[in-house]
């Protein structure tokens, strides 16, 4: 714990952990040494983990997108803030018998190359239906969207309702969050994620590589820290991030008092709050925050007059990891209506 030694008090826990092992590795790694070393093992890794769907371009700019199974509808799967194709593990291949199943990464994540436009909500979904047509994936789309994702997968279905069948929404983002929460954050003096230039520079020094253990820890799981670091970390993937955390608000406005009429719409709500403390967050603005978020899962069943609420009851926001099999059987109660 870092102490401030003119007041004497404990300073507030800052979100990313191990923050003085990541100055000293800064500091001390041999920065040239350690630039080369990740330049080598970032080409190996080209070889090694070669995209396994296709890059699909999308204006000047392909998107990565996996295809499996067959039939209709279609299930496209949007994943949430910093996450990628490859965060629903398993979960395509369990449902490809029964409808064709899309993955894909949105522009600068993982395979996907950077974008030339905005990271806003619209040129994401923009982007995303262009990749679809120019497959022949023409819909009828079920879209299920996890957390930020959900919000993607809503405004989809507003731009594009004669394409879509239903939702599924899995502890999405909800749509006053920043507006119900700024407050909040900003007298828990919650300083979010790092910023995108730190993060570049410990991904070229080599450090994430070498301090994976210390530096990942708590924040990508052990099972996944190959992938992140050989496939996902790289400098468009930050930026990608950063942006569209940035303006994750003009998603949330354009989607405020939504009505998508009678399309059936599933929400999977976590039932396990998250470890605010972990964060730096007090207790009694973890509570508030945790209320909100709940609240907000609540309201999404306005949107259409066929939604019904799921508690993911041994779920954390993560239920895709937590729990699949009520993912899974959550979005096939949904194919052939």
């Amino acid at each position: 714990m870092f102490i401030d030694a003119t007041q004497k008090k404990p300073l507030k826990k800052f979100k990313w952990k191990r923050i003085l092992l990541l100055i000293l590795t800064i500091v001390l790694l041999p920065i040239g040494s350690g630039s080369i070393y990740e330049w080598v093992a970032s080409e190996h890794a080209k070889k090694d983990f070669p995209p396994p769907g296709k890059l699909v371009d999308v204006g000047g700019y392909r998107l990565h997108l996996q295809k499996f199974g067959s039939g209709s509808p279609t299930i496209v799967l949007e994943a949430g803030s910093g996450e990628t194709s490859l965060s629903w593990r398993n979960i395509p291949e369990q449902l490809a018998p029964f409808a064709t199943v899309v993955t894909y990464d949105r522009a600068g994540y993982a395979w996907s190359e950077k974008a030339n436009t905005e990271r806003t909500g619209a040129n994401i979904i923009k982007e995303l239906h262009s990749a679809l047509e120019k497959e022949g994936i023409n819909g009828p789309y079920l879209l299920v969207g996890h957390s930020l994702g959900g919000m993607y997968a809503r405004l989809f279905a507003q731009t594009y309702p004669d394409k879509v069948t239903g939702l599924v929404l899995i502890d999405a983002r909800p749509e006053n969050d920043e507006r119900d929460t700024k407050s909040i954050l900003e007298s828990e003096n919650f300083s979010g994620n790092p910023p995108s230039s730190i993060l570049k520079l410990l991904k070229r020094s080599g450090a994430f590589r070498l301090f994976q253990d210390s530096l990942l820890e708590g924040l990508v799981p052990k099972e996944d820290r190959s992938q992140f670091i050989n496939v996902i970390a790289k400098p468009s993937y930050f930026e990608a991030k950063e942006q569209e955390g940035k303006l994750a608000a003009s998603t949330e406005d354009a989607i405020r008092r939504q009505n998508l009429g009678s399309l059936p719409v599933r929400i999977i709500a976590r039932g396990l709050p998250q470890d605010y403390a972990a964060v730096g967050i007090s207790e009694e603005g973890g509570k508030r925050l945790e209320e909100i978020w709940q609240a907000g899962q609540r309201t999404m069943m306005k949107i259409s007059s066929d939604s019904e609420l799921i508690i993911a009851k041994k779920s954390g926001h993560m239920v895709i990891h937590d729990e699949p099999a009520l993912v899974i059987e959550t979005i096939r109660s949904l194919l052939g209506r």
